[in-house]
């Protein structure tokens, strides 16, 4: 090897030892990593939640908000030590394989159509979410889907299935592959529909020419849900942090923090308060 070979080796294994000692800083008893999809963060609930959080308990937390699928993906490689996310059927298997514990109900809200005011497939008109979505596709009017594996993905995905359509391909349908936030920003410039969390809309409304043109379908029923991810499979991840912050959520400060977040800027919550409850005494808006 010549010298500047071995020098490159040593300064590449001097990073490597570094980057482990920051990682295993960053899994520190006093640090915790939350994965988390995007619209909690976009809606501006982490916010208010965290804070309370590290002041309660003294805990710092490191926020990765990215869609639900990718968030489950840091839990399977032992990359987050607790997870706030909004796919019930995936969380379920995530927890069947072993890589989660501890789920717990936290709150919901509700799935919106929206799109741009002229209303061109005629969605105001539809009874239902699966009827909007068909006239979308036979007016052939654009859409924008988040196209990236997140909560809200995987329920237009089921939407689509049940209706029996598969858009994939078609010339109308484009997939963004971005957070709700970005995702409603395109559809805005291009007059185009999307679904969306009610959370997030509501967060970004006064920047949207979107309306909502659809709600209130029991289908478009949005859950979140929190666990700890398994520390018995992962030696490395932060379980009493992980333990201590699903506490939180279930407590009654945070609930009620939930319960009143949105109204004094909205006019309305963005999310319902559901610890102690079941799915199924829950219901949309």
């Amino acid at each position: 090897m010549t010298a500047p070979a071995s020098r490159a080796a040593r300064a590449f294994s001097l990073m490597a030892v570094l980057l482990l000692f920051l990682g295993a800083a960053c899994r520190s008893e006093g640090n915790l990593i939350l994965a988390t999809t995007t619209s909690t963060y976009d809606s501006g609930l982490l916010d208010v939640l965290v804070p309370a959080f590290e002041d309660a308990t003294g805990y710092q937390v490191k926020v990765i908000a990215v869609g639900t699928g990718q968030a489950l993906e840091m839990g399977r490689r032992g990359d987050a030590d607790v997870l706030l996310v909004h796919a019930p059927d995936a969380e379920e298997e995530f927890v069947a394989q072993g890589y989660g514990i501890n789920r717990q109900l936290v709150m919901h809200n509700d799935f919106v159509i929206v799109g741009p005011a002229d209303d061109p497939a005629g969605v105001e008109d539809a009874p239902d979410a699966l009827a909007a979505l068909a006239a979308i596709a036979g007016a052939g009017a654009g859409f924008v889907s988040r196209g990236d594996g997140s909560g809200t993905h995987q329920l237009e995905l089921s939407l689509w299935e049940e209706l029996g359509l598969d858009p994939t391909d078609a010339s109308w349908y484009q997939e963004a592959g971005q957070g709700m936030g970005a995702t409603l920003q395109i559809a805005n410039q291009r007059d185009a529909y999307t679904i969306t969390d009610r959370a997030t809309y509501l967060a970004l409304r006064e920047h949207l020419d979107l309306e909502v043109l659809s709600e209130g379908d029991p289908r478009l029923l949005n859950i979140y849900h929190v666990m700890q991810v398994n520390p018995e499979r992962f030696g490395g991840v932060n379980a009493a942090g992980a333990q201590a912050f699903v506490a939180f959520l279930l407590s009654d400060a945070a609930q009620e923090l939930i319960r009143d977040f949105g109204i004094d800027e909205y006019g309305q919550p963005l999310f319902v308060p559901d610890a102690g409850k079941t799915a199924d005494e829950l219901s949309t808006p």
